[in-house]
């Protein structure tokens, strides 16, 4: 009994034991589970979503703080109260979320639903579904979550997408109404897109059939095709440009290629026509190159600075006014290095305080005012004027005249004016000036001295017509001052010269004239011609005398010549008879006795024609014209001459030209020209020697040449063979005893408009020319 007794004691010790130990455990476990259940409640709280069940009889289960979310004061029984009027949901979210909860439970469709409370500001997204077999099959999940940060974020960004939406559109109609070709290509580098630019570029249907055709702008190919150019910029990850040559509308064109990588690894890019802008660069370049070219001819000296003042051009006047070297120059020195070599070799003016004077020559790069100028005077004399023109692109133009000669030049000027005042003033003459407009701008003491002028008058500048009007009392013919207008005007406007005399009241005598100057004024003249008017007078009365008595003396000799002729016809006749033996025949004596008389009053007779015919040319003074054979009376004149010439034993050779040809003209008077020149070269060649008649002519003219080897004329003789009575070497008893052949033949030349000339010397002969014109 002890035994079964201690056997149940330590059964039920052990039980109890063991009930302890699970109770202990129990507990344990309780109050960890009480601990994570707090955690969780605790985290359950803190989280931003709530869980309700709605069941399927529609009773919900919620906790208070869902039912505040909701705009509830105390959670809801049933699924239909969150729709209570004015609290709550909306009716019409209400009578949806009750939709889609039934299609959960029913379909096992989750939904999600976004719901705003009446009244609140609240947004709340409601996510639900079928709930889990532990919460019962027909049960259903709703979790809220409070969405009112992500709504207005969602409508923020709602915003700028629309924005950014707009812009991509702006931005599109911008690339598609852009008038230079743009496209984008893929990671492949294949064409995804064009605008219109670059359709009607390649000449494609539209963007569509360009893209599917894969139409590139520039057909190259290789290092410089357009996909290396792309491929360089994704490469690179910078923007790559190039320039290649395209066939665009037919023409070709240069274009310059950028290619812009993008983010999501494809390319953009553009193409802009440089044509014209390449035709101008190199138009520009040529301008700029003819420009040196051309200020390297000028005379003044040009330097050209760039932006950092830097000698980029200088001409050769430059360099010679400077005494630089060309192999400096080629180092492109600064401004301020040229300016120091400039006074190393003197070429620049003496100044104290040279830094400061080279600072204020640095301003002129950036001188707003436009160009400057200034006059340099160096220690040589030189002056130079100095032109500093700011040029656009922040460089200078320098130009340096030398303007020494033109100082030199006005100097002498300068003093050449003092002299000619000190002229003007102390000129015989009376001199005015009167300017383009008519007026008096200059005058001398003698000028203001013989009108009789105040000075205040003529420093009034009187015009021309005033100066008349006051001038016309002083004349002998007050009307005759309107002449001085005249002729003023008539240099002024005109440009001509005239002049004219006056009579002053006083007795005076003036010649004047208005002489036009190269400056558009008028110089009016005048000179005191009183004593030279009664020269004139008293000479034109002694040659009124003169020619009286000449024409008394040529009356006279005219009377005498005829006077003479009607003897001298006798004791022709009378001679002729005894030498044909009418009175018996005579010795041998007798008959050379006749011969004698015969030749003497041959000679007589050829005298008294000379003087008849001077006497009737100064008389009448005229020729009768018409169409003579200039050959045939040569050759007659030639033999009326010839027995003369065989008494002398002369050889007397003719030579006549078919060129002759004839002339208008006089005949008789031609024949007795050529007549007067043989028997002047007969009478002066010695026995034995020789004369030459020769004749000839081209299409205007004709021409007679009488030479002989005679004795010749000293060039005193020669000046006055053609005055009458005036020839010498010739003894009276000779043929021409008087003199009058050559100027008979001059007169009658020049009666005819032609020409004679003589030319002799001592010991070689005479020959002398006539020229006559055909008509």
């Amino acid at each position: 009994m002890l035994a079964l007794v201690g056997a149940v004691l330590f059964v039920l010790l052990a039980g109890a034991g063991w009930l302890a130990f699970t109770g202990l455990r129990a507990r344990g476990e309780a109050r960890a589970i009480a601990a994570e259940n707090q955690r969780l409640q605790a985290m359950f709280r803190a989280a931003p979503a709530l869980a309700a069940v709605v069941r399927a009889d529609g009773r919900v289960e919620m906790p208070e703080r869902m039912a505040d979310w909701l705009g509830l004061s105390a959670p809801p029984e049933f699924l239909t109260e969150l729709g209570v009027e004015g609290r709550g949901l909306d009716p019409e979210d209400a009578q949806g979320l009750a939709h889609d909860v039934n299609a959960a439970r029913l379909a096992g469709r989750s939904f999600t639903r976004a719901v705003r409370p009446v009244g609140a500001a609240r947004t709340l997204t409601l996510k639900g579904a079928r709930a889990p077999g532990e919460l019962g099959q027909a049960n259903v999940v709703l979790w809220a979550f409070d969405a009112t940060e992500s709504e207005a974020e969602i409508g923020r960004l709602r915003g700028e997408v629309g924005t950014l939406g707009q812009s991509f559109d702006a931005m599109a109609a911008l690339i598609e109404a852009a008038p230079l070709p743009m496209w984008y290509r893929d990671r492949d580098l294949r064409l995804t897109m064009v605008n219109s630019a670059y359709v009607d570029a390649v000449e494609g249907k539209d963007a569509a059939d360009v893209v599917t055709r894969g139409l590139e702008l520039v057909e190259a190919s290789g290092a410089g095709g357009p996909l290396a150019g792309a491929a360089a910029a994704r490469e690179s990850g910078r923007p790559h440009a190039q320039m290649l040559p395209a066939t665009i509308g037919g023409a070709r064109r240069a274009l310059r290629l950028y290619d812009v990588p993008l983010p999501t690894g494809g390319v953009a890019g553009f193409a802009i026509d440089v044509e014209e802008l390449e035709r101008a660069r190199v138009a520009s370049k040529r301008f700029a190159e003819a420009q040196r070219a051309m200020l390297d001819r000028l005379s003044a000296g040009v330097a050209q600075f760039g932006a950092d003042r830097a000698l980029v051009f200088c001409n050769q006047p430059f360099r010679r006014m400077f005494a630089m070297r060309t192999e400096w120059l080629s180092d492109r020195p600064e401004f301020d290095r040229v300016l120091e070599r400039m006074r190393e070799a003197n070429r620049l003016p003496e100044v104290r305080d040279f830094p400061g004077w080279k600072a204020e020559r640095r301003e002129w790069f950036t001188n707003t005012d436009g160009a400057a100028e200034e006059a340099w005077h160096l220690s040589a004399g030189t002056h130079l004027r100095v032109v500093a023109q700011p040029l656009p692109d922040g460089g200078l133009l320098l130009i340096f005249e030398d303007r020494t000669e033109q100082v030199q030049l006005a100097s002498a000027r300068d003093t050449l004016l003092r002299v000619r005042t000190a002229t003007f003033d102390n000129l015989f003459e009376a001199i005015g000036v009167f300017g383009s407009d008519g007026r008096l701008q200059l005058w001398n003491t003698r000028f203001r001295a013989l009108w009789g002028f105040e000075e205040e008058f003529l420093g009034s500048h009187p015009r021309v017509d005033a100066f008349a009007d006051a001038a016309a009392p002083r004349l002998a013919t007050p009307a005759r001052a309107a002449l001085i207008g005249e002729l003023v005007r008539s240099a002024t406007s005109e440009r001509q010269q005239r002049g004219g005399r006056v009579a002053f009241a006083d007795g005076r005598h003036f010649e004047f004239a208005a002489v036009p100057l190269p400056d558009g004024n008028a110089l009016f003249t005048m000179l005191d011609i009183s004593d030279s008017r009664r020269i004139e007078r008293a000479l034109r009365e002694r040659a009124e005398a003169l020619e009286a008595a000449d024409r008394v003396k040529t009356a006279f000799v005219a009377n005498m010549s005829y006077e003479l002729r009607t003897p001298l016809t006798s004791i022709s006749g009378f001679a002729e008879m005894l030498h044909g033996g009418y009175a018996g025949a005579l010795s041998e004596q007798g008959d050379a006795y006749v011969e004698a008389i015969l030749d003497s009053v041959e000679r007589l007779g050829l005298l008294i024609d000379d003087v008849l015919d001077l006497t009737k040319g100064e008389a009448e003074g005229g020729i009768e014209r018409g169409d003579v054979d200039l050959a045939s009376v040569t050759r007659a004149a030639a033999e009326t001459v010839l027995p003369a010439a065989k008494r002398r034993r002369l050889d007397f050779a003719v030579e006549v030209a078919r060129s002759t040809g004839r002339v208008t003209g006089d005949a008789k008077r031609l024949r007795e020209v050529i007549e007067h020149l043989l028997r002047h070269a007969v009478a002066a060649t010695p026995e034995g020697g020789r004369v030459l008649l020769h004749a000839d002519g081209n299409a205007s003219r004709a021409r007679i040449v009488v030479s002989d080897n005679g004795p010749g004329m000293d060039e005193a003789a020669a000046k006055a063979a053609f005055e009458r009575f005036a020839e010498p070497g010739i003894q009276p008893g000779g043929e021409r005893a008087l003199g009058l052949g050559l100027p008979l033949a001059k007169q009658f030349v020049e009666a005819h408009g032609g020409d004679i000339a003589l030319v002799s010397e001592l010991g070689e002969g005479t020959l002398v020319t006539v020229e006559l014109p055909r008509r």
